[in-house]
């Protein structure tokens, strides 16, 4: 590590990365700065990385600290190396960009140069950005529930793997929810894959009644653990583990073992606790690349709710463009108010 002017060159996988502004503070309430949140990703880099390897990665930045402007950064910066490479990837609305692949532990580290806490990976590789290589579930606590009504969640979620073939790899969000990561084979549309975590969201809420929901409207959550299956959409991500939160302790999304969902407490994984962690146990995830499930058995269970139950998709994201066979996509009290309307009138404009 040698100093640079204001900055600093930090060593990563045999890569020199300059690190501008190392003092500045990122986190006030903790007093950590960019040079704790680079020095974290460097201890945790072959977990970030392997979390990452050749996926379309979009960048959430605060270059001035969480209590900063934020933004997303979906398109590779003009200024990228030539030695981290990109895929082209395709949004629902047809557009087009190319987003970095992190190979290697130096572009987690020049993306933390940017000001990137939480990298974002697509659950596909750059080889085919069409097929997803994981099924992603978020088990997202609703007002009145949380951490621990995730963990019961995902225990029932985890016995309902086992009985379809397929094996789950639990982290913490960061926050109060869940995320459970299945490595799958590249065959299935992300159509398919999102209609298999809608499949599995549904037969949580039938083992779980009352504390399990799919309902995609907040007005019908209730205090319940929300499978939120529009995760596994075209285009939206979930943060990959050991990224960084930004909440004002610094909190990671923490790679857990099945044995100690239990007794975990989210906030107890941050920049400066994990690095302990990661150097007595490793990542812990660390086998998942060796498997890849198939999805078969999970496609014929939403077969079944589609034939037995008349449970069809479900709405998608209000940014998306009408997908085929999709339901109507107005909130419940929006529509009961619109059925009560003769149809000669017009709907109201938006935002009256």
């Amino acid at each position: 590590m040698g100093a640079a002017g204001n900055a600093i060159e930090l060593e990563a996988g045999g890569r020199t990365v300059r690190l501008s502004s190392p003092d500045k503070v990122y986190f006030p309430e903790r007093g950590l700065t960019k040079r704790d949140v680079a020095a974290y990703y460097l201890a945790v880099a072959d977990g970030i990385t392997r979390a990452l390897r050749d996926r379309p990665t979009t960048l959430e930045r605060y270059p001035d600290g969480v209590e900063g402007e934020s933004f997303f950064q979906k398109r590779a910066p003009k200024n990228l190396p030539d030695w981290i490479p990109t895929a082209h990837i395709a949004f629902p609305s047809g557009r087009t960009a190319d987003e970095i692949c992190p190979t290697e532990p130096a572009a987690v580290l020049w993306a933390a140069n940017l000001g990137c806490l939480t990298f974002h990976p697509w659950p596909v590789r750059r080889a085919d950005t069409d097929r997803p290589d994981e099924l992603r579930i978020d088990l997202d606590p609703q007002p009145g529930t949380d951490y621990h009504d995730a963990v019961a969640a995902a225990h029932e979620l985890r016995a309902l793997l086992e009985e379809l073939g397929l094996r789950g790899w639990p982290k913490t969000s960061g926050g109060r929810g869940l995320h459970v990561f299945v490595p799958i084979a590249p065959r299935w549309t992300f159509t398919e894959v999102r209609r298999c975590a809608i499949a599995l969201g549904r037969e949580l809420e039938h083992r779980m009644p009352g504390r399990v929901t799919t309902a995609w409207w907040k007005e019908e959550r209730g205090e319940r653990i929300f499978v939120d299956y529009n995760q596994t959409a075209r285009d939206r991500t979930i943060a990959s583990a050991y990224s960084v939160r930004p909440r004002p302790h610094a909190p990671v999304s923490a790679p857990l073992r099945w044995d100690e969902v239990d007794d975990a407490e989210p906030r107890d994984f941050d920049i400066l606790t994990m690095p302990a962690r990661f150097a007595e146990l490793g990542d812990v995830h660390a086998d998942m690349d060796d498997h890849a499930f198939t999805l078969d058995a999970v496609l014929e269970l939403a077969e079944r709710h589609e034939r037995h139950h008349g449970l069809g998709d479900m709405p998608y994201p209000p940014d998306y463009p009408k997908m085929p066979g999709e339901p109507k996509r107005v909130q419940p009290s929006r529509a009961r108010h619109d059925d009560s309307v003769p149809d000669s009138v017009p709907d109201p404009p938006q935002g009256s």
